[in-house]
């Protein structure tokens, strides 16, 4: 008897992984995975960690504007694109012009964009669906439509059409800005392309993984990585396993066991547990105690 339920509770989870919604998921953690997971070796690299925080809550201006401009609440990409674009250019350009650090600089921003915001969502309260904006803060990759998966797709292209010839320049321009100059790169402009890639790969996404949460997911497989490996190579490949593991354990384990926890929360409790773990090994094994990017 025991034989047979183990059989019939396999069954149940086969069934459930077979779910469209659940398919939709894992195509979207198939995409989001490895491309938040390379661009955040940079994150962390630049010490701009609050940077992608202050775009994802741009992005609740950005819906505010398209509710009032009339577009659709449910996908409102052209306003959150436009708007957290903006936003983005404004930031990197206010950085580079003035004497303020990074961190102040973003924080003002971050609060700027959390007031216009929270006034836009206020004043449109009665025209929108509240279910919706949470949506955009906490994420829901288990009810991405086609439409979300249609402009994650598009996003993965640029940034791979983009990232790819200059991703290495790029690196060494975030590790090492003094070097990158010397070997001919230009600094500032791969810092605008970088902000443009953080930017777009963010807002897309918002309403799949949430404003609140993408940071998360650009920072912690990074940081997990960052504390195993002294290449390079070996820094950006195991951000990007953690990453895409993180987003499919995080879909799977509540579904396959019933634990009522959201998926965007279990994603990066995932990716806090290979950060755990990762840190452990560092601090406990040798050959990672020197582990250093």
């Amino acid at each position: 008897m025991g034989m047979e339920a183990l059989q019939m509770e396999l069954q149940m989870m086969g069934y459930r992984l077979n779910y469209a919604f659940v398919i939709n998921a894992i195509i979207c953690a198939l995409i989001i995975g490895p491309l938040l997971g390379a661009l955040g070796t940079m994150v962390v690299a630049k010490r701009m960690a609050f940077f992608s925080q202050a775009v994802g809550n741009a992005a609740l201006t950005g819906v505010g504007i398209g509710v009032l401009i009339g577009e659709s609440y449910t996908s409102p990409y052209v306003s959150m694109f436009s708007f957290c674009i903006l936003f983005a250019l404004l930031l990197n350009f206010t950085r580079n012009h003035t004497k303020m650090s990074s961190d102040t600089l973003i924080g003002v921003f971050l609060s700027i964009s959390l007031a216009l915001g929270a006034s836009l969502l206020l004043f449109i309260s009665a025209k929108v669906n509240t279910h919706i904006l949470q949506t955009i803060l906490f994420g829901s990759i288990l009810t991405v439509s086609k439409t979300d998966i249609a402009v994650l797709s598009v996003v993965a292209i640029i940034l791979l059409a983009v990232g790819i010839p200059l991703f290495n320049k790029m690196l060494l321009a975030s590790l090492n800005p003094a070097l990158a100059h010397v070997r001919g790169v230009r600094v500032q402009l791969m810092e605008y392309i970088f902000v443009l890639m953080i930017t777009i790969i963010t807002v897309a996404c918002v309403k799949i993984i949430g404003a609140v949460l993408v940071e998360a997911l650009l920072l912690i497989p990074a940081a997990a990585a960052r504390n195993l490996n002294k290449s390079l190579g070996g820094f950006v490949l195991w951000s990007m396993i953690f990453s895409l593991s993180s987003c499919l354990l995080g879909i799977t384990i509540p579904m396959l066991f019933d634990i009522p926890v959201p998926s965007g929360g279990a994603i990066i409790l995932v990716a806090a547990t290979f950060f755990l773990i990762t840190s452990l090994m560092r601090g406990l094994l040798p050959q990672f105690k020197e582990a250093k990017i």
